[in-house]
């Protein structure tokens, strides 16, 4: 029985690269996007089934986990994966940029494991990865936007491990550095000529595909240039005066 996987984001950049990679393993692929031609032209290529739409919209998760239902009568990978950085500046601020991001970056993460839940646990089980960031971790500061949405997709992540792992369902992140996606396009070339290296959107994927099977729930793999991913851990916090002290996370 072949894996079925559905990706958010999937017609360019990370996205596409994991379609690519699980199609190759023999996954059956649900690609949802909003650049809809995008999507259909790889759904194509790859022999998948493809939706157009914006994640932010509830209703987009639903039918993209309705199409895999009906057309595979399964879902056991789910990678949500779909993000924009937010260009939100504190000194001009724009409400309708501001709730653009939270929507595709948060409300799009949140739609999408309520929406696949279900479909993962009919199936026997599965996983859930979600393409957050180093911003989920450290206080970028070059858009703190798009950094507090990462950080608000890891703690989602976190706090959801332990209670789907008990439905056989795990869940995960990846907290790539800059990659050489779209996303990163208007400053590719500054990157370049300061010589700092970027991940490829393969090298992204890569890491995706090993966070979809990794043995702890809620692991954040970081990935970096020129390293192997790596799981990141929390330090633990102080407990009360005379307690014992949390463990880390």
């Amino acid at each position: 029985m072949s894996t079925v996987a559905l990706i958010t984001g999937a017609a360019s950049g990370i996205g596409a690269a994991v379609a690519r990679r699980l199609s190759a393993g023999g996954a059956r692929c649900v690609l949802v996007d909003r650049d809809g031609e995008g999507a259909e032209r790889l759904a194509k290529e790859l022999g998948g089934v493809s939706l157009a739409a914006d994640v932010s919209a509830e209703e987009a998760s639903r039918e993209a986990v309705a199409l895999a239902e009906e057309t595979y009568g399964r879902l056991d990978l789910v990678h949500l994966n779909a993000g924009i950085s937010s260009g939100v500046d504190f000194d001009a601020f724009d409400v309708a940029q501001y709730h653009k991001a939270v929507g595709v970056n948060v409300d799009g993460v949140v739609f999408g494991v309520a929406a696949a839940l279900p479909l993962l646990r009919r199936s026997g089980g599965g996983a859930i990865v979600v393409t957050a960031s180093l911003a989920g971790l450290v206080g970028y500061d070059g858009d703190p936007i798009y950094t507090m949405t990462k950080h608000a997709v890891v703690g989602l992540v976190r706090a959801l491990a332990t209670p789907l792992a008990r439905d056989g369902v795990r869940i995960g992140a990846v907290c790539p550095g800059f990659t050489d996606t779209p996303l990163v396009a208007g400053a590719r070339e500054m990157f370049v000529s300061a010589g700092f290296p970027l991940l490829t959107a393969e090298d992204v994927a890569a890491a995706v595909e090993s966070a979809f099977y990794a043995e702890s729930p809620g692991t954040l793999l970081v990935v970096q240039p020129g390293r192997q991913p790596v799981p990141y851990r929390y330090a633990g916090v102080p407990g009360p005066a005379g307690g014992e002290r949390p463990p880390a996370a």
